[in-house]
């Protein structure tokens, strides 16, 4: 009989795959693209979210400002599970996956954005998340297939980048994983 309701590392650990079975398990087809987000808290941030989300990968767009220790302290060892790419341009990357089929969301409060929420996210799909102070550029909002936004209840504007990005890749994972495939 269970005495503590919380489950352990060990009762954890029962439910995944070895390590070799991860690295060759088919990933979520979701691309995060981090366009000039510098705070090494953030980019962290992001790494543990794109390995609970099992995603296709991330790429780290721009001038990195990173301190390592604090990068490595803000994801933790889930960079191994993780695949990352590094990249000076947002748009080159963007044209990239553009070119190979894939939707572009952009995450930021446009004339023209919808609420992340009334979005179906087609498979495969990236995720583009701005600089903590500037937002997603021009550049690549001009490539975006659609601009999405958090809606805000209160009387702050925004969120900080992190948070906003769990928010939104929590919902497009777990719809793209929902989908049966084609």
């Amino acid at each position: 009989m269970h005495t503590k309701i919380q489950l352990s590392k060990e009762d954890i650990r029962k439910t995944k795959p070895t390590r070799d079975e991860y690295l060759n398990n088919p990933k979520t087809p979701l691309i995060l693209v981090l366009d000039n987000v510098t705070n090494s808290y953030n980019v962290g941030a992001f790494i543990r979210l794109a390995d609970a989300f099992a995603i296709e990968k991330i790429i780290i767009c721009g001038e990195l400002t990173i301190s390592d220790k604090k990068f490595k302290k803000a994801c933790r060892n889930e960079a191994k599970w993780v695949c990352i790419e590094y990249s000076d341009s947002t748009t080159s990357s963007l044209q990239t996956l553009l070119d190979k089929g894939y939707a572009v969301y952009s995450v930021e409060l446009c004339h023209e954005s919808v609420d992340y929420s009334d979005v179906i996210y087609p498979s495969p799909c990236v995720l583009v998340l701005g600089n903590e102070r500037k937002g997603v550029s021009e550049a690549a909002l001009q490539l975006s297939d659609q601009h999405i936004h958090i809606s805000m209840f209160g009387m702050g504007n925004s969120l900080n980048v992190s948070t906003a990005g769990a928010i939104v890749l929590a919902a497009a994972a777990n719809q793209l994983r929902k989908r049966p495939e084609a």
